[in-house]
This record gives C-alpha cells, structure tokens and sequence, in this order.
C-alpha cells in the first residue's frame, strides 16, 4: 500500500515508516520541517505541508491507498491540541473525502478521561476525541488505537493485550505500558487487516512473548456500532448535544456525501 505518514518525524512515526518499509509498503511522509528530513529512511518519498494550514495540503491524497496519523502537538497546550491534535486530522481528512483510503488513527490511553489536571489545562483528551469522533463519520473503513505509555515496558514485556472501553485513567503508567515499535507494528498491521476495520481500542504489553500473528487479536475486538460516534464502550461523558456549535457543524460536513459539497 502507498501509506501517507503525519507525523512521520515524530518518535512513533519514525518507527511506523520503518514497519512499513519492512512490510513491503511505500510510505510517505507528510512533514513541514525540511529539516528533519535527514532523520527518514534514505530515499523516502515526502511530501511537504503542514497539517494545520490545509492550504499547503491541496495534492496530498494523490496515489495514496492510505493515512497513518501518529501526530500531536507535543505539550503545546490548548491552541496546539486543537490545532494538531484535531485540526491536522480534520484537514488531512478533507483532502480524502470521496476516496476509500483506509485510516488508522492513534490517540492515547485514557483519551475519554476529561477530569483530570492534564486535560483541564490542555483539554488533549477532549480534541483528540473529536479527531476520532471526524475519522468515525468520515466513511472510510477506520481502526483507532489508544496506546499506553511508551517505552515503559520491560525486558520480558512483549505480550500484545488489545482492550475496550478506555476505562484505565490513573494518567500514569499504571494504565498500560508499551514499546514504541510494537504500536507501529499494530498500526502498520491494522491497514490490512479486515478484522481491523472500524474498531476503536487500548493498546498494551503485558508481561510474555510478542504474538505473532495480530488478526487474532483484532477479531476479538468488538466493532464501533455506526449509529454512535464513539468507540464502542466508552463512557458517554462528552455528549454530542453538548459540543460547540462550530465542532457539530464540522462532524455534519463529514457525515454528508462529498458531491454534495
């Protein structure tokens, strides 16, 4: 597959463009810093723009089957959450509307979480809820994954645990610990997997051998039901109704036919 990577230079990213590679696919990566080019595997195909600016996006479905996202706005606070964290995945998805690109996107353990001091002063989890909320009524065959902490793991703890409805919130590594490498493993592997497809879970590693066939995994996962737009057990504690005017108005513009645009 011809996999578009945003947020190719980040510490996820750099190892899901490996995966890829290692997979038989041809990423690209989507980078605004022509700087770090020099960190990408030799000879990887980019492509320049930046996520929050969808002026700089106009060609960036082209040729591409599809989209990994493994962006964030990196302790930007409020602006940069909603900036990248949600506006890169809404812009990004806008140049895909029409085709049939899969998606995977990656959020975070705990994403459903509001009361906690992290997302009151950051509101994080909030955005990158909207963002998964965008990527379900988009109508592309979807999988979002919700890692724990990254690198947290040790020696011995390699087991892949997939699990539903978000409900570890201690916002420690207590919620589940994984390495940066398996989450691009399951991220890369989750495009071609039929089981995959629209599926929202948490990723972790427990302690034991890594699996090496994933699909088992992801055909015990329970599929998100189409007429909520939330993973499939989550808590229902950021209700549509109350969302500002401007988010629902963004959903419905997901939610209708392209041509009708």
């Amino acid at each position: 597959m011809k996999i578009l990577v945003a947020g190719a230079t980040g510490s996820i990213g750099l190892h899901v463009m490996k995966t890829a590679i290692e997979m038989g696919h041809q990423p690209r990566a989507l980078i605004r810093n022509q700087r770090k080019v020099k960190l990408l595997p030799h000879g990887t195909d980019i492509f320049y723009g930046d996520v929050s600016q969808p002026e700089t996006l106009t060609d960036v479905a082209e040729n591409i089957d599809a989209v990994i996202f493994t962006l964030g706005s990196d302790g930007q606070g409020r602006i940069g959450a909603r900036a990248i964290d949600y506006g890169g995945v809404r812009n990004v998805l806008q140049r895909f509307r029409g085709t049939q690109a899969r998606i995977v996107l990656m959020t975070t353990i705990g994403v459903t979480e509001r009361l906690g001091s992290w997302n009151q002063q950051t509101e994080v989890h909030d955005w990158k809820r909207r963002a998964e909320r965008l990527v379900r009524a988009s109508g592309h065959p979807y999988t979002i994954v919700r890692p724990g902490w990254f690198d947290y793991n040790h020696n011995d703890q390699h087991h892949i645990v997939m699990l539903q409805g978000d409900r570890r919130h201690a916002g420690t590594p207590e919620d589940g610990v994984i390495s940066r490498a398996q989450i691009a493993r399951v991220l890369v592997s989750a495009l071609t997997s039929d089981a995959a497809i629209n599926k929202t879970f948490e990723l972790v590693a427990e302690h034991g051998e890594e699996q090496n066939n994933l699909t088992p995994l992801f055909a015990t996962l329970l599929a998100d039901d189409p007429r909520k737009n939330e993973g499939i057990l989550d808590l229902h504690n950021m209700p549509l109704e109350e969302e500002p005017g401007y988010i629902i108005d963004e959903l419905n513009l997901f939610l209708k036919p392209a041509a009708s645009i």
